[in-house]
């Protein structure tokens, strides 16, 4: 029913949906998809028609269910893909998402159901994101950036606001790893920088990096 193309415009826009109050500008829309406010102006047109958004002048661009439910199938596809990635072919955080990226766009429901048995029906993909059901449904837990914690208070890692390469990179280097309990020790007056506890070691890390961990509280 959707091109690959209409299926990243969709799920750019329940992504930016996700944080914002009110409509999405196409200005945001083509800054998310790296395009031409113009293209995003056509498509918009397209996935109006196809009844997948609502577009008011001055509003913005909205989803509409059927659209989030789209979304959400796309999204479901690309972390089921990241958890077999991880899980069955070796691969590591840092290395699934652009493969899956290309894998989310096969159209057949039943592969897709097929896969979610054989992985066990997991609820969180790589990086700690919920992956929604088959009826577009997410399980939601509560979570706090780690930039949030004061010190002598502790969590365990359950996700990442980047999920850059780059950046998962750099936690492997530090040891950082999603289920590892970790507690401030100190936060550095002058930076915000965090002096942090993981499994017994203690590192510091920037207050960039902590506003990129998600923590569950103890």
């Amino acid at each position: 029913m959707f091109s690959q193309s209409e299926e990243n415009y969709i799920k750019a826009i329940y992504h930016l949906d996700a944080v914002s109050e009110k409509g999405i500008s196409t200005n945001a829309i083509a800054k998310k998809i790296v395009t031409k406010a113009s293209s995003v102006t056509d498509m918009i047109k397209k996935l109006s028609d196809k009844k997948v958004v609502i577009y008011k002048k001055y509003q913005g661009v909205t989803l509409t269910e059927f659209g989030r439910k789209t979304a959400a199938n796309i999204i479901r596809k690309h972390r089921l893909w990241e958890v077999f990635l991880v899980e069955n072919l070796n691969f590591s955080w840092d290395e699934v998402h652009e493969v899956a990226e290309q894998l989310e766009h096969i159209k057949s429901p039943k592969l897709i159901d097929e896969l979610d048995a054989f992985l066990g029906y997991p609820k969180r993909d790589p990086h700690g994101d919920p992956i929604p059901d088959k009826d577009g449904n997410l399980q939601q837990i509560e979570k706090s950036l780690l930039s949030t914690l004061s010190k002598g208070e502790q969590g365990v890692c359950v996700g990442v606001d980047d999920s850059s390469s780059e950046f998962l990179r750099f936690l492997d280097k530090q040891g950082v790893k999603l289920g590892q309990n970790i507690e401030v020790i100190d936060i550095e007056s002058f930076d915000g920088s965090f002096q942090v506890n993981i499994n017994e070691k203690e590192i510091t890390i920037s207050n960039k990096v902590a506003n990129n961990i998600y923590i569950q509280k103890n």
